[in-house]
């Protein structure tokens, strides 16, 4: 391995994604450019009462192939089961012979914004229903965010790197930056990064409902995550997990690896402003994505797609749009913008993960995948959103954005792979 950080060029090799599109990459990639939408009426609980009764959920899985056992896969909480099964996809889709690899040099970073919720609802109710005697001695490991990233590695005896972010809805993008940071830091050859989420559960949903953040738009579920649009009215949530494997390069190509694309740079800022509002003008978010230009050595006019974090919230894509005017200046205006959160609703701590692998499947197929839902776009989002269809073109460089709750920005930058 090369022995100067700089010189260190990381490569995106594998992707598993778990989402309300489908379970694989070549599902969700199907229904993603076609502009399908996983967003339905909830069927994980009785949603009667709740003023936002839609979400995007994850359906007809079986997690049992990613777990040593059924007993360990009771003994994870869903969002855990996600994450280890996106790992897991991940880690086949890298082709990769892993008995011949050092396990000390694989890492794993698969976070998420608010954990074991299941777990946690679960467990309270059988602490006020039937004492402290009778809650379970698994429900620590079972809730904690952490939990997916350790026992990925611990199935798959990876022995490098091992932590879990938590920043909201910035959860993956910032696990895939401290991924490509550890990578060029010599600390790995490795990383699997992402997130996981599940939190379409009574308290999930009622929580953000009484913030009024979410939409209410039951009566039409296909079209209520609508970002960009001028009668948007809130995020729809979504569940499920996203895991990348980003790899040293010359690690890669010594085993022959397909190569999907090259990760250049990584930004990571706060607002510090408002504890779930942007900062206005965006000013945070356009310092973030400053610096993954900067420190991917790209200049504005090499991207070409800016998948964006866009929530479909009212104040929310305003304030991105003006960030990308406020960074890309004029040629904004000649940038393909799109948000996938009208299709997957927004996955909250995956969200990131499963968007990077959108723009790798972008970069590799010369397709960008569609902001659908855009009837009436709003004027204060003039951008070219991509709307409603897919467009065929060359993606030679793109920036993925994720901006959470707290004042949390990541943007990550990758370019098409040139040996």
């Amino acid at each position: 391995m090369a022995s100067n950080w700089q010189e260190r060029r990381v490569v995106l090799t594998g992707l598993g994604v778990v989402t309300p599109l489908g379970n694989d990459l070549d599902t969700f990639w199907k229904n993603l450019v076609s502009g399908q939408c996983g967003i339905d009426r909830i069927t994980l609980f009785d949603s009667t009462g709740f003023d936002t009764q839609i979400a995007g959920e994850v359906k007809g899985l079986d997690t049992a192939p990613a777990f040593p056992s059924p007993k360990d896969v009771r003994r994870a909480d869903r969002y855990a089961q996600f994450g280890v099964y996106a790992g897991w996809l991940a880690m086949k889709d890298t082709g990769a012979d892993f008995e011949r690899l050092n396990r000390d040099e694989i890492g794993v970073i698969i976070g998420s914004g608010i954990g074991g919720l299941e777990t946690t609802t679960s467990q309270l109710k059988i602490l006020l229903e039937r004492g402290p005697g009778r809650i379970s001695p698994f429900m620590i490991p079972m809730l904690i965010s952490n939990i997916a990233s350790g026992l990925f590695s611990m199935y798959q005896n990876f022995r490098g790197p091992n932590f879990a972010t938590c920043s909201a809805c910035a959860t993956a993008n910032h696990a895939i930056g401290e991924a490509w940071r550890t990578i060029k830091m010599g600390e790995a050859v490795m990383m699997f990064a992402g997130g996981a989420e599940a939190a379409v559960l009574p308290i999930g949903i009622g929580g953000f409902c009484a913030m009024r953040a979410m939409s209410t738009r039951n009566d039409d579920p296909k079209t209520a995550s609508r970002p960009f649009d001028r009668d948007r009215d809130g995020f729809v949530m979504g569940e499920g997990a996203g895991v990348v494997v980003l790899e040293e390069l010359e690690h890669a190509k010594k085993r022959g690896a397909k190569i999907y694309c090259e990760v250049t740079g990584y930004g990571n800022t706060a607002d510090a402003y408002h504890l779930t509002s942007p900062s206005p003008d965006g000013e945070g978010a356009s310092r973030c994505m400053k610096m993954a230009l900067r420190n991917g050595g790209l200049n504005i006019t090499d991207i070409t797609y800016i998948n964006a974090h866009g929530t479909s919230t009212p104040q929310g894509d305003i304030c991105e749009t003006q960030a990308i005017k406020a960074v890309f200046g004029d040629y904004a205006k000649k940038l393909a913008v799109s948000s996938t959160k009208g299709a997957t609703g927004h996955m909250l701590g995956a969200a990131g993960a499963v968007e990077m692998t959108a723009c790798a499947m972008a970069i590799k197929h010369g397709i960008v995948p569609p902001t659908i839902n855009i009837q009436n776009q709003d004027p204060a989002c003039d951008l070219d959103y991509v709307a409603n269809t897919a467009r065929e073109m060359n993606v030679n460089a793109i920036v993925n954005n994720s901006f959470g709750f707290g004042g949390h920005n990541a943007s990550i930058t990758a370019k098409k792979f040139v040996g």
